[in-house]
Formats: structure tokens, C-alpha cells, sequence
């Protein structure tokens, strides 16, 4: 294991520990270099005020950097993040968009959530069909 694989190990491990101002230290540097699992939980701790002040334009910076890399649990808390106009401005059209990439690699929060979008028509056209059919994949 390098240098970088145990801080963000050890950064997880603080994060998961709810340690959250050594996590912050450990994974801020990691992050700022691009890692998608530090992004991740970089932008729970500044959206949440964990172990740092809350700063909401590092925590869309961080969700946003790791969305974009693929990163699933970033997706949907980058389409949260749209849906509630949290560190961003609302768009329900965009955070669709996002529910969808991480609902298309598994995420039954995000299947679920694009589901009850769908049935609602919020951010889509209202399609039972298409909430149907996310519900089953999320295993209702």
C-alpha cells in the first residue's frame, strides 16, 4: 500500500468514524488531486458543516468532480443537490439527469427517486410506465 492508498484509507476510516475533522485533513489533499472517493465524502463533510464550516461551493465542486468521474453515490447526491436546490440552484431537470447515471449503474436510492420523479412529473413528463418500470429495477 503507497503513501496515497493509506491516507485515503485511514481518511475513510476517520470519516466512517465520524472523525470527521482528521478525515477532512487527510482527505482534502487527496481530493484536491482528483480522487473520486475523496470528493465524495469531502462534499458530505462541507455540505453537512463536518469537522469544517460549512461551504457549500466546495461541496458542489467535490460532489460535481466526482459525478462526472462516475463515481455513483456522487451522482445521486449531486441529483439530491439539484432536486432540493442544495449548494446549488434548483433544477429538476439536471438532477434527473444525474439520478439517472446512478440509477443506470445500480443505485436503488436513485431508481427509487427517479421512479417517484416519473410518477409525479417533477423534472419530467409524467410517464407511469417509466416510474413502473424504475420501481421493478429498484425491487418493488
Amino acid at each position: 500500500m503507497n503513501e496515497m492508498e493509506f491516507e485515503l484509507s485511514s481518511g475513510i476510516a476517520a470519516f466512517e468514524g465520524k472523525n470527521f475533522s482528521r478525515a477532512a485533513t487527510l482527505l482534502s489533499p487527496l481530493a484536491e488531486n482528483g480522487d473520486t472517493e475523496a470528493q465524495y465524502r469531502m462534499a458530505i463533510m462541507a455540505q453537512g458543516g463536518l469537522g469544517m464550516v460549512v461551504n457549500e461551493l466546495m461541496a458542489y465542486k467535490f460532489m460535481k468532480a466526482a459525478a462526472e468521474a462516475g463515481h455513483p453515490m456522487a451522482q445521486h447526491g449531486l441529483g439530491f443537490m439539484y432536486l432540493e436546490g442544495e449548494c446549488i440552484e434548483q433544477n429538476l431537470t439536471r438532477a434527473v439527469d444525474w439520478f439517472k447515471k446512478a440509477a443506470e449503474q445500480g443505485l436503488a436510492g436513485s431508481q427509487t427517486t427517479l421512479a417517484m420523479m416519473y410518477e409525479e412529473g417533477r423534472g419530467v413528463e409524467k410517464d407511469l410506465d417509466e416510474a413502473k418500470r424504475w420501481y421493478e429495477k429498484a425491487g418493488f
